[in-house]
């Protein structure tokens, strides 16, 4: 394509949506040189891409299709189904929520004249725009009208039907399975004297007994790193999500087709290629509940609500293995290990205003803590409760703690809660935080946590804790972290970069939090 230097990145991704026909913007990332163009404000030459380059475009696909299926007597049944689904899954749930339906070995659907096996996928079925027409035939015909919704993501289809083992036990010490298994996946505990607690225990075996009974990883459309979901027994639903370190962006198996790192770093700056599963894990074990530290309330959920995580190693063909797979030890994948959270959406299907001021303000509390590098609506999911409150949960974390806060980066900055006082618990909660604890505790389970990351979460908890005793908004304090622009150094890199220069070489770590502070300070006293 032919740009100018002064184009912006999001009129490079307008063009692309325009003139290749590809997504919308919002569900396009560009990588250049190893980095994300993350910033659509920020200008094309910025980022130091000149003639001839080449960029690398990921595209973020929903994994949902929307399906309706209507009775003869009015009766509606709403399913969210996986894209990667098969035929056999929506049959199961059209007789296990659809009363009056036959038996799923019953139904036939057919399209264009031809029969959908159950094995057929989804995704391999609804990828025209156009309106396509499915028949569903039990004992008379019926027409399904398949509508896309949103183009290259949702698909409403309306269905109008005549009425009429050997058991896996997993253990604290050991997992017992049969000889010449193709699969594992155990934790990775580092240190014995850790409390695996009982939650995360069910986390590995369900994930496990899947596994067990041949329910294959699911790769997931979105994202620029190898995600997957694990099923469950029944393979019915997710019940956890695996990102191995080598499939990350940018890392030596990545599946997206991204360049490998040339430097180690990630695509965020601050970050290093293969350590985004230790983030995901230090995001859980640093979201503490309100109740006190999990060591001790054993509370399965935290403040922010970030889902129960752990490091584990799983073996299984279905990872993108390009040099090929067999059961060895080779082929083993350390990564994260995460619970699948029910949800309907994420933030992008919503505006703003449909969120309460608390469960915003919660999200910002663990973003401005963590200094996390990539938060935007595509990874805040909401899950609608009874008593109409929605609730969001935060995922992907494995930008988190990045070494320098370069790339800080909070879609919901300029949401409408953000310009809202934090509530006296909130206050009280932040005001329990302690930065050496912290690091001390992600030690205790195993990261040892590199100075420039421990300073980093040293200074933005400092940051935290001292603009709420001033009394400032979200938006006051995430706005300190984060750059105008690209070329424009934040409050807190500029507060960073004036500390140091204010001290003599060889300073302790000790004195240099101690001059962050005292500029903070005085910082803070002019807002």
């Amino acid at each position: 394509m032919r740009v100018l230097e002064s184009d912006s990145i999001a009129s490079v991704k307008m063009r692309i949506q325009t003139c290749k026909g590809i997504a919308a913007n919002k569900r396009q990332k560009l990588v250049f040189g190893g980095r994300e163009l993350a910033r659509n404000d920020s200008l094309i030459k910025d980022y130091g891409v000149t003639a001839a380059n080449v960029l690398h475009l990921v595209l973020r696909l929903s994994d949902l299709i929307f399906i309706v299926v209507r009775t003869t007597c009015g009766k509606e049944f709403e399913f969210q189904i996986d894209r990667h689904r098969s035929v056999g899954y929506l049959k199961q749930h059209i007789k296990t929520k659809g009363k009056g339906f036959v038996d799923s070995e019953d139904q036939e659907l057919f399209r264009c004249g031809e029969k959908l096996d159950d094995q057929k996928f989804f995704n391999d079925i609804c990828k025209s725009d156009d309106d396509d027409v499915i028949h569903l035939v039990i004992k008379e015909s019926a027409n399904v009208k398949a509508t896309s919704i949103h183009k290259d993501e949702d698909v409403e289809l309306s269905v109008v039907a005549a009425a009429t083992s050997d058991s896996i036990s997993v253990g604290e010490n050991q997992i017992q399975i049969p000889a010449g298994v193709d699969f594992w996946l155990e934790p990775i505990i580092v240190n014995p004297k850790i409390n695996f607690f009982p939650f995360l225990w069910n986390l590995i075996n369900s994930t496990f007994d899947g596994l067990r009974k041949g329910n294959h990883p699911i790769r997931s459309s979105e994202g620029t790193g190898g995600t997957y979901f694990m099923q469950d027994s029944t393979g019915m639903e997710y019940v956890s999500v695996f990102k191995p370190m080598d499939e990350e962006p940018m890392a030596v198996n990545n599946p997206r087709g991204l360049p490998v790192s040339s430097n180690g770093e990630g695509l965020k700056r601050g970050t290093k290629v293969g350590e985004g599963a230790f983030r995901e894990v230090a995001a859980y074990v640093l979201d503490h509940p309100k109740a006190g530290r999990r060591m001790v309330s054993g509370e399965a959920i935290g403040f922010a609500g970030v889902p129960p995580t752990a490091m584990v190693k799983c073996l299984h063909k279905a990872f993108n293995n390009p040099e090929g797979y067999d059961c060895s030890s080779n082929y083993f994948k350390i990564g994260s290990l995460q619970v699948f959270m029910n949800n309907d959406g994420n933030c992008e299907d919503l505006g703003p205003g449909a969120f309460s001021v608390e469960e915003v303000h919660k999200i910002t509390v663990l973003d401005i803590r963590m200094a996390n590098a990539d938060r935007h609506a595509g990874n805040i999911l909401f899950k609608r409760e009874a008593g109409g409150k929605t609730l969001l949960i935060p995922i992907d974390h494995g930008y988190c703690l990045p070494e320098k806060f370069e790339d800080c980066t909070f879609d919901w900055l300029y949401w409408p809660q953000a310009s809202q006082p934090y509530s006296p618990e909130t206050v009280d909660y932040i005001k329990s935080l302690d930065a050496e604890e912290d690091i001390e505790l992600l030690k205790y389970y195993g990261w040892e946590v590199p100075l420039e990351c421990a300073r980093t979460l040293r200074v933005s908890t400092m940051l935290l804790k001292k603009g709420v005793e001033k009394g400032l908004s979200p938006y006051a304090i995430g706005s300190i972290m984060c750059r105008e622009n690209l070329n424009k150094e934040s409050v807190i890199e500029e507060i960073i970069c004036e500390a140091q220069e204010s001290l003599l070489p060889g300073y302790e770590e000790s004195e240099f939090l101690q001059s962050v502070s005292q500029i903070m300070n005085s910082y803070l006293e002019k807002l």
